[in-house]
């Protein structure tokens, strides 16, 4: 195992939103269920079991551009005579690559730059290699966070690589074990998750993988039947291979960007591989506790280019996803009891298998082919008898120190004193967020001259430190927002108005806003939102200048260069940065503009971004916004001179059709003129005014 330095053409993450994250989050996973629909009892009942409502306490990750520069990432490498790994520790823990020496392969879809994009549950998030996702349906708010990293006796006698972090959505720790055995072919994870607490906790894990999707690449897994999920928000059982006269287990046969959850029946072996046209390319499999397997692709329509585009650098080849969960579909949420744990053991290797087989019409014959050569390779006994060796090693403490994650668990861990052998979260790891909580917590008042804090928290326990603590500016806003997340909305609401009375900044203007919103008071949110954009001074937006022009720019993209690394010696690995947020203003004009534009306060929406910093304004959003301004006011063609000079919204959210509907709503106007938009009218304006490709990032049929 040893240090190195990654560098790849990367936009920076930027900071996390100066406002709390008290929307609901997006319904992009939200399901709807239809009656006639026979679904397992277990899987019906964890469909409905606890679906994330908020993303509270963590933070919205929106301050990045798509802007990118040759930038130095810390990477941790672990490699046998067989396997190279490369992870990234200050970046969820992701392996960015595992390199098969012997072949010379790439086992995985390796990103040739790093882009974030809106598809984490909390925003930042990036395409490209193993992913460990935990917390709710979707991409983990820890995508684009550090963890901890350190080095830990294997099973073998050898070196594993452990990472964790404390999963603040769910309040869990969770821990993920690499290592190489001497000679194998195969990268053995173990993961853990606990829950150190009394109650029972709503739990989610996938890992993520992706890999290269070609026009002759074909996923495979012991099913003859799979659970379709796509963007128009239905489930539905579909038989494998084929479905809707086209083989699906072909990425590139599909259309539209669409999930499928493998049904593997009860006792059959876990594993899914994705093979190309030589019968090469990778296998993952697993202990049975690691119970879903799934296939997502992009799809070979318009939209499904586009994304794939997006998230790398144009004329570089794209990918899909192969994932592994412990629920059936990435939909449900599992049960986890008080002071119990879910632990499994995956592998990750190369496998090849008799292309005749693994691509011709009999679907049995090429699961059994690939599933023959898979125990050929590491025999299912094999990877038990690895699980149970790698047991006793989970509670071994860490012996060297590699990276260092958040001090979030360092702050749970000094509030509740939990052992937790394996994972040690130091106190030497709280931070600048933290330590305002800390205050709390052993004084029971919030330090007054640490102002408020941006990172709230709010669990029930949390939740009482602050109905104890003394009535101030801090403790009135954070006991709002721990008060709306637990449901009691009203008394959330009379603290954001105590908050309010001690003559505190902005944000708990914002948060009554959102309350009012949130009950469809419209106007009188509308009215919250101007109040909180008076309390903002354009003396402060201005100060803000420079720091909004490195975090949102949007100057054409730099071409990729292929990743370099070299050796780093151990001082130069740089901990991750301190938690910053991003400029206020801005953030307060995105959310205030489409509620004043819904309560008719067109002039105040177009006065709001005319205090924009300079810099701000190059951001695509507010390009978007800038063009349903004009709309609004009666301007549709100056609405589409916005469009025609172009514009990117780098945070535009997966599944989000807010850029089409817009153009739309523009060519309806212009082609209707002064008169109504009729059905007419809209089939001509649709002729007349085609959605431009750059534009198209519809991920349904429309």
């Amino acid at each position: 195992m040893r240090r190195t330095t990654l560098t790849l053409p990367a936009a920076p993450v930027g900071p996390a939103s100066p406002l709390p994250a008290v929307r609901a989050p997006g319904d992009v996973h939200r399901v709807e269920l239809s009656e006639d629909l026979d679904l397992p009892p277990d899987m019906a009942r964890q469909l409905r079991y606890a679906p994330l409502d908020s993303l509270l306490p963590v933070s919205v990750r929106d301050g990045y551009g798509r802007t990118r520069a040759d930038t130095a990432l810390d990477a941790l490498v672990i490699e046998n005579d067989r396997l190279r790994a490369t992870v990234l520790p200050g970046l969820g823990g992701r392996v960015h690559s595992l390199h098969h020496k012997a072949t010379g392969r790439e086992l995985l879809y390796r990103n040739p730059v790093l882009q974030p994009a809106n598809f984490a549950l909390n925003g930042a998030w990036f395409s490209g290699g193993i992913e460990w996702n935990i917390g709710a349906t979707g991409h983990t708010a820890l995508s684009c966070a550090p963890v901890h990293a350190a080095t830990v006796p294997a099973p073998d006698g050898g070196e594993m690589l452990r990472l964790w972090e404390w999963e603040r959505l769910r309040d869990l720790p969770f821990q993920v074990d690499l290592w190489l055995p001497e000679g194998s072919d195969f990268l053995h994870v173990g993961v853990r998750i606990r829950n150190p607490h009394l109650n029972a906790v709503p739990t989610y894990w996938w890992s993520n993988i992706a890999v290269p999707e070609g026009e002759h690449t074909r996923v495979l897994a012991p099913a003859e039947a799979a659970w379709h999920f796509g963007y128009e928000h239905r489930l539905r059982r579909i038989p494998v291979p084929e479905s809707d006269g086209a083989d699906r287990t072909y990425p590139l046969r599909s259309e539209f960007p669409a999930d499928h959850f493998y049904d593997i029946p009860d006792g059959e072996r876990r594993w899914i591989a994705s093979l190309d046209g030589s019968g090469h390319g990778l296998v993952h499999t697993s202990t049975d506790t690691l119970r879903g397997r799934k296939l997502f692709l992009w799809g070979a329509g318009r939209a499904g280019r586009r994304w794939q585009q997006w998230l790398t650098e144009p004329g570089t080849g794209g990918y899909a996803e192969i994932q592994a969960g412990l629920a059936r579909t990435q939909l449900e949420h599992v049960r986890l009891d008080g002071g119990a744990e879910f632990a499994w053991l995956e592998a990750y290797g190369p496998l090849a298998a008799d292309p005749a087989a693994v691509h011709g019409a009999d679907w049995t014959a090429a699961r059994r082919e690939v599933g023959d050569r898979l125990e050929a390779a590491l025999p299912r006994e094999r990877v038990e008898a690895a699980f149970a060796a790698w047991r006793p090693h989970a509670d071994l403490e860490p012996k060297e120190t590699l990276a260092t994650g958040s001090g979030w668990g360092a702050l749970e861990r000094a509030r509740t004193g939990h052992d937790l052998p394996g994972t040690p979260f130091a106190e030497s790891t709280l931070g600048p967020e933290q330590r305002p909580w800390l205050a709390l917590l052993h004084t029971g008042d919030f330090p007054r001259e640490a102002g408020v804090p941006t990172a709230p928290l709010v669990s029930a326990p949390w939740r009482d430190l602050l109905e104890s603590a003394p009535s101030g500016p801090a403790t009135d806003y954070h006991l709002g927002i721990a008060q709306w997340h637990a449901g009691d909305r009203a008394q959330a609401v009379r603290s954001w108005e105590r908050a309010l009375a001690h003559g505190t900044d902005c944000r708990p203007l914002y948060c009554l806003a959102v309350a009012e919103e949130t009950e469809g008071e419209t106007a009188r949110a509308a009215q919250r939102y101007a109040e909180a954009l008076a309390c903002v001074p354009d003396e402060a937006a201005e100060a803000e200048n420079s720091t909004a022009a490195t975090e949102h720019p949007t100057e054409p993209e730099e071409t990729a260069t292929a990743p370099t690394e070299r050796t780093a010696k151990p001082e130069e690995s740089a901990a991750a940065p301190a938690e910053h947020t991003a400029p206020l203003l801005p953030a307060l004009i995105r959310a205030a503009v489409p509620v004043l534009l819904a309560a008719g306060r067109t002039d105040e929406a177009a006065a709001a971004l005319d205090r924009l910093p300079a810099a701000a304004r190059a951001n695509g959003r507010f390009a978007l916004l800038t063009a349903q301004v004009a709309l609004a006011q009666g301007d549709a063609p100056a609405a589409r001179a916005v469009f025609d000079r172009g514009f990117e919204v780098p945070d535009l959210r997966e599944g989000d059709e807010i850029i089409s509907d817009t153009w739309y709503a523009i060519a309806d106007r212009l082609t209707a003129g002064t008169g109504p938009v009729t059905p007419a009218v809209r089939a001509r304006a649709r002729a007349e005014h085609p959605l431009p490709a750059r534009y198209e990032f519809r991920m349904r049929e429309v």
